[in-house]
Order: C-alpha cells, then sequence, then structure tokens
C-alpha cells in the first residue's frame, strides 16, 4: 500500500540512507531507533516536506514523490500538537476541511465524529491553552483523521505525556486504529508502545532500516548486534562458533555455549535477561546450558530486579524481589545461571 524504495536525503547531520520500507493497508506499523536515527526525517519526506535526493514513494501505486504534500493524501501529528493557540478545538479539528471548502454543516458533522471517536466530543468550545497535553493530542489526532488519510504519520506522538496519559492514549489509539482501519506509520523510542500497538516494526541506526518484523521478531530475533543492544537483550557477546550436525558450540573466550544454527566462524550471540534463570546452586534441568558464578551486582528497579551473575562472562538477569529475597542472592554471593539452547540467538558480526 506504501511503498518506499532506496529512499536517500542529506539534511547535514540527519539523512536518508538507501531506506527500503514496505506498509501494507490498514496496518499499524512503528519505526523504532535512536534520536538522530532518522525517524522523524523519513516520515516528513512520505508526508512531501521534504524531496529526497533519490528513490521513491508510492501510494496505492501512485508515484507521489515529487506530489504537492496536500494532494498526497496523507495526514501527520507531532509530539508538539501545533495546535492554533486562538481557535476553539472544533475549528482546530475542522481547519483542514474549511480550507477545502467543505460545506459547514459536514463540518460540523465530521468535527463531531471525530472528536467523539477520540473522547474529546465535550472540549469542542474549549481553546487548546485550556487543555491537558493528552487532550492536545487527541485533538491533533482528531484534525489529521478528519481528513480521512489515506495514511497517518505519528511522530512521537505519546513522548510529551506522563506515563499514565501515555498509556491511556495508547489504547485509544489502538481503539481507533481499529474503528477506522487507517494505515498509521508511528515513531516511537518507548518500547511500550512497539508491544501495545505495532503488528511490525522498523529499526533505524544511522539512516538506514537495519530491521524489520514483527514485535517478536525484532525483539527475540534481532538481526545485528546494534539491534540487539538497542532492544535491551544485554547479554551480547561474541565468538567463534562451530557446527557439528546442526548443533554449534560457540566459544565466547570465558565459556562455551551450546545452540542450534548452521551459522559457522565468527559470530555473536544474544540471550534476553527474562530468558537467564538465576539459582543459589546449581539444579536439575534440560538446559543446555549452565554455569557457576558469583553475584556481582543487584539494583532494585521497581517490581523488578537487575542482576549479574559473573560466570566467566556477566550474566544479567531480571527476577522479581521476591525471588531475590527467596534465593539469598547477594552481591559477593555464589548463584548459578541457567538458559535453554533455544534462548541463545546467533548472529553475523
Amino acid at each position: 500500500m506504501l511503498s518506499i524504495r532506496d529512499l536517500s536525503l542529506s539534511l547535514g547531520e540527519f539523512f536518508l540512507a538507501g531506506v527500503d520500507l514496505t506498509v501494507a493497508d490498514g496496518e499499524y506499523f512503528i519505526v523504532l531507533g535512536p534520536t538522530g536515527a532518522g525517524k522523524t526525517i523519513l516520515l516528513e519526506t512520505i508526508a512531501g516536506i521534504y524531496a529526497p535526493d533519490t528513490g521513491t514513494i508510492t501510494l496505492d501505486g501512485r508515484d507521489i514523490t515529487r506530489t504537492d504534500p496536500k494532494d498526497r493524501g496523507i495526514g501527520m501529528v507531532y509530539q508538539d500538537y501545533m495546535l492554533f493557540p486562538h481557535l476553539t478545538v472544533a475549528a482546530n479539528i475542522g481547519f483542514g476541511l474549511l480550507q477545502r471548502g467543505v460545506d459547514p454543516a459536514r463540518i460540523r458533522e465530521a468535527v463531531r465524529e471525530a472528536a467523539d471517536l477520540l473522547g474529546i466530543g465535550h472540549l469542542l468550545d474549549r481553546t487548546p491553552g485550556t487543555l491537558s497535553g493528552g487532550e492536545q493530542q487527541r485533538a491533533a489526532i482528531a484534525r489529521a483523521l478528519v481528513l480521512r488519510p489515506r495514511v497517518l504519520l505519528l511522530d512521537e506522538p505519546l513522548s510529551a505525556l506522563d506515563a499514565v496519559t501515555r498509556d491511556r492514549l495508547r489504547k485509544e489509539l489502538r481503539a481507533v486504529h481499529r474503528a477506522t482501519n487507517t494505515t498509521v506509520v508511528h515513531i516511537t523510542h518507548h518500547f511500550e508502545d512497539i508491544f501495545a500497538l505495532a503488528d511490525r516494526v522498523a529499526v533505524m541506526q544511522d539512516g538506514k532500516v537495519v530491521q524489520t518484523g514483527t514485535p517478536d521478531e525484532v525483539f527475540r530475533k534481532p538481526a545485528t548486534e546494534f539491534v540487539a543492544a538497542f532492544t535491551g537483550m544485554e547479554n551480547v557477546y561474541c565468538g567463534v562458533s562451530r557446527v557439528k550436525d546442526g548443533e554449534a558450540a560457540i566459544d565466547l573466550g570465558g565459556i562455551v555455549i551450546r545452540t542450534v544454527t548452521d551459522i559457522e566462524g565468527e559470530v555473536c550471540v544474544g540471550i534476553r535477561p527474562e530468558e537467564v534463570i538465576v539459582s543459589r546452586e546449581p539444579f536439575e534441568s534440560s538446559a543446555v546450558n549452565a554455569f557457576s558464578g558469583t553475584v556481582t551486582e543487584v539494583r532494585q528497579n521497581g517490581i523488578f530486579s537487575r542482576v549479574v551473575v559473573d560466570a566467566g562472562l556477566p550474566f544479567v538477569a531480571v527476577l522479581t524481589r521476591q525471588s531475590i529475597a527467596r534465593l539469598d542472592l547477594a552481591e559477593g554471593g555464589p548463584a548459578s545461571v541457567t538458559f535453554k539452547a533455544s534462548a541463545v540467538h546467533v548472529f553475523v558480526r
């Protein structure tokens, strides 16, 4: 439905470098990456704010690479809302329709529908300065949706909100997406957005898309060392893989771990912290990777705690406070780490 091919653009320190993406009709697609990765430039180039140096953007089979922004059928919402402060919420939402010369009665009807969909129907006579951040963001989204865009672009729409409001608006965005089936491209650096909203995810690094897939694929099977580290895999080590009969022994220097892969030679491996089992003493298990060591760090982090065990390499695990107390884990004390072969993800360095 939305196809981006070999898209490149240089804006000084910000740039795109041969971006390829395909977004399906009705898909909620999230672009993830650190600050400076090129996420906002990508959205603004799709919207037509910038013209690419090379590449094409196709929407519904139509090349829109050089099409005027107002003729693309694309709506965009920024994280800072960009509402007109002197207009009411109703006038802000209906502004685009007014510019198109739509009949006033039809504008009022469309504004009411969009406002009710976002839960702000009771705020139509207010001005933006009297609204909370969440209410302003809902008004900005309603203003974009009322134009019935083929694609809705969201530039970190939840970043400026507090945690409670952010969680509430995530649920509302999911409900709006289901109700309208609008194709959405949403950029963020919040992992919670991905699991709450995304059908698929693209990870950007230095102006390039380095991996696409479902949230589970990207987080459990990162394609590169950068993706593994950025998505919080933490236990990322590099070494040499030797394969025999489909099973690999990977020498990481301090220890050798085992998994199932056909990748040989220099590799990196990743194990998510939640896949690492920590015990006070070694225990019987079907898991082929078990190592004894010493606890080097116990850090409280809300409900869960981060535990590091040096077992030839520093393994990071996530445990509840109750588990730490029950196991009597303490810095300097003994501990064992265990993880299954299936928990080890292997990728080429």
